[in-house]
C-alpha cells in the first residue's frame, strides 16, 4: 500500500532562499524532486531519534564520539545543493539504524552501569499517604537526582513520588528502587496526560519529549528540566530540585488507595538467562510464536489494532513490549506459559535493544536467521525515536515488519515502494487477517519437533 498526497502537494521545501513564495511543493528550484526530499526528511527524523537516546546517554555520563559524528555527516547531508543521489541517502537511513542501535546499546550501558540491571518488578498503581511528586518523561538521571535530594532531606516520610508513562520502567532498577520515596505509577502514556495530571494532586516533573503545554488545573504545579521546557512553567537548573521539594510540601497530601499492580523489568539478561528453557518450549510447540507489539501511543484511532491484535493472539504465544503504546494493554493477565509470563514489558522504547538482543540469540542458538524465527514485529509509530528504531530493524535485515496506525506522511509512494519491496514493509490492517499471516511465520526448528510438525 502506498502513500497518496494531492498532485498539487507532492513536497515541501522552504529551506533556502531560492524556494519559491511558500516553498517548493512540487519540484525544488535546486532541482530536487519529490522522492529526493522524501529521503531527506526520513533521514532528519531517524537522526532526530537517535540524538534523544545519544543525550540521555550523555546525561548519565556516557559518550561515544562516533554517534556524534555520524549526526553530524547525515545533518550535513540535507543541507541545499550537497547530495542529490538518492541511492546514498538510502544507504544513509540504513547506516542511521546501525547508528540507531549503537544509541541504544550505549544508552543500555549507561543505565544498567549506573541504576543496576534491570529486574522483574510488580509496580502498584495506588497511591499513599503524603504529599505527592509525579514524574514524566525519560530521564532516569532527573529521577535519581530527586530521590536522592529527597533522602537527603529526610523526607522520604513526607514525600512520594510516582512514575508517568515512560518513567514507568525505573522501578525494576535496583539503584532507584532502593529509595523509599519511590512508591508507584501514576496513570498511563504521555497521551492523557492533561487528565491525569490534573487529578494529580501534588507537583508534576517533566523531564524529556512527551509533555504537553500544561492546563490551568495545573500549571501552577508543574516544572521541567534537562531538555524540557514549557512556557510559563519554571524550569530546574542542575537537577536543584529544591524548590519543586518545597512546592510539593505545601500541597494537599494524598491518601492510601489500593490499586492494580502491572509488570515490568524485563531485560535481554534476565530473559536470555531462561534461554535453554525458551528453546525448549519452543521445540515442545509450547511457544508457538512470539509477537513484539511496541512503539508509541497516539491519538489516532487506528490505535484500535493493537488493542485488538493483543486480545487475539493465542495462549501459546508470548508477546514483548516496549514503549507507551502498552499502556493500552499491559493491564491485561495473560498469563504464564510454564511459568514464563506472557507478557514481557522490556521498559522504554529504547529497551527495543534487549528485545533485538534476544532474537539474535535465539536465531544463533537455533542456527538460523532473525527472519526464519517464529517472531513477528507489529510497530506503533507517533514521532522521531519509533523511526530510527524502524531504521535499526530495517538496517538488522529484519523483513515482513508492520507499522501502523497510519503511513508515514514523509514518505512518498516512490520510497516507501522501495521499502516494501526491498524489506516487505507491510501496514497495520485487519487485526484477524493480520495474525493469520503472522502466525504462518517461522520455520522448522528441529527435525520432529511439536513446531516442526505443525509449521509442515
Amino acid at each position: 500500500m502506498a502513500i497518496k498526497l494531492p498532485k498539487e502537494y507532492e513536497m515541501l521545501c522552504n529551506q533556502c532562499s531560492m524556494s519559491l513564495t511558500g516553498g517548493c511543493t512540487i519540484q525544488g528550484v535546486c532541482g530536487k524532486d519529490p522522492d529526493l526530499n522524501s529521503l531527506q526528511e526520513a533521514l532528519l527524523y531517524g537522526i532526530k531519534g537517535t540524538s534523544a537516546y545519544y543525550y540521555h546517554a550523555l546525561e548519565v555520563g556516557y559518550d561515544d564520539p562516533r554517534i556524534g559524528h555520524f549526526l553530524g555527516e547525515a545533518l550535513y547531508s540535507t543541507l541545499t545543493n550537497v547530495n542529490f543521489d538518492k541511492n546514498r541517502f538510502l544507504e544513509l537511513i540504513l547506516e542511521n539504524g546501525r547508528v540507531h542501535l549503537e544509541a541504544m546499546k550505549l544508552l543500555d550501558k549507561a543505565y544498567v552501569e549506573a541504576y543496576g540491571r534491570p529486574e522483574p518488578t510488580w509496580v502498584p498503581t495506588g497511591s499513599f499517604e503524603g504529599h505527592g511528586i509525579l514524574v514524566t518523561g525519560h530521564s532516569y538521571r532527573a529521577l535519581y537526582e530527586l530521590l536522592s535530594q529527597i533522602e537527603e532531606k529526610d523526607l522520604e516520610d513526607e514525600l512520594k513520588v510516582y512514575t508517568h508513562a515512560e518513567m514507568f520502567p525505573a522501578h525494576a532498577y535496583p539503584e532507584l528502587k532502593k529509595f523509599k520515596s519511590l512508591v508507584a505509577n501514576w496513570g498511563g502514556s504521555w497521551l492523557y496526560q492533561k487528565k491525569e495530571f490534573a487529578e494529580f494532586p501534588g507537583v508534576i516533573l517533566g523531564t524529556s519529549n512527551c509533555v504537553q503545554q500544561p492546563a490551568k488545573a495545573y500549571q501552577d504545579r508543574m516544572f521541567t528540566t534537562g531538555i524540557a521546557g514549557l512556557e510559563g512553567v519554571p524550569h530546574v537548573q542542575d537537577y536543584n530540585f529544591e524548590p519543586l521539594i518545597e512546592r510539593a510540601l505545601k500541597t494537599p497530601k494524598m491518601k492510601n488507595i489500593e490499586g492494580e499492580n502491572l509488570l515490568t523489568g524485563f531485560h535481554h539478561t534476565n530473559v536470555l538467562a531462561l534461554k535453554d528453557k525458551l528453546i525448549e518450549l519452543i521445540n515442545e510447540g509450547k511457544i508457538r510464536h512470539i509477537f513484539v507489539v511496541g512503539g508509541c501511543d497516539t491519538p489516532h484511532k487506528g490505535m484500535g489494532y493493537y488493542e485488538k491484535l493483543t486480545e487475539l493472539i493465542p495462549e501459546d504465544a508470548l508477546i514483548l513490549s516496549a514503549a507507551c503504546g502498552k499502556f493500552r494493554y499491559n493491564a491485561r493477565n495473560y498469563g504464564t506459559i510454564d511459568g514464563i509470563p506472557r507478557f514481557l514489558d522490556f521498559g522504554q522504547c529504547n529497551n527495543v535493544y534487549s528485545i533485538i538482543e534476544i532474537a539474535v540469540a535465539l536465531a544463533n542458538e537455533l542456527g538460523t536467521d532473525v527472519n526464519s524465527l517464529p517472531v513477528s514485529i507489529v510497530l506503533s509509530w507517533m514521532e522521531q525515536k519509533a523511526i530510527g528504531i524502524l531504521y535499526t530493524l530495517l538496517y538488522l535485515g529484519i523483513k515482513g515488519i508492520y507499522i501502523g496506525p497510519r503511513p508515514p506522511e514523509f514518505l512518498t509512494p516512490g520510497v516507501f515502494e522501495i521499502l516494501r519491496k526491498q524489506f516487505d514493509l507491510r501496514l497495520t490492517g485487519d487485526p484477524e487477517n493480520d495474525l493469520k499471516d503472522m502466525l504462518n511465520k517461522g520455520v522448522k526448528i528441529e527435525g520432529g519437533s511439536a513446531l516442526a510438525e505443525e509449521l509442515d
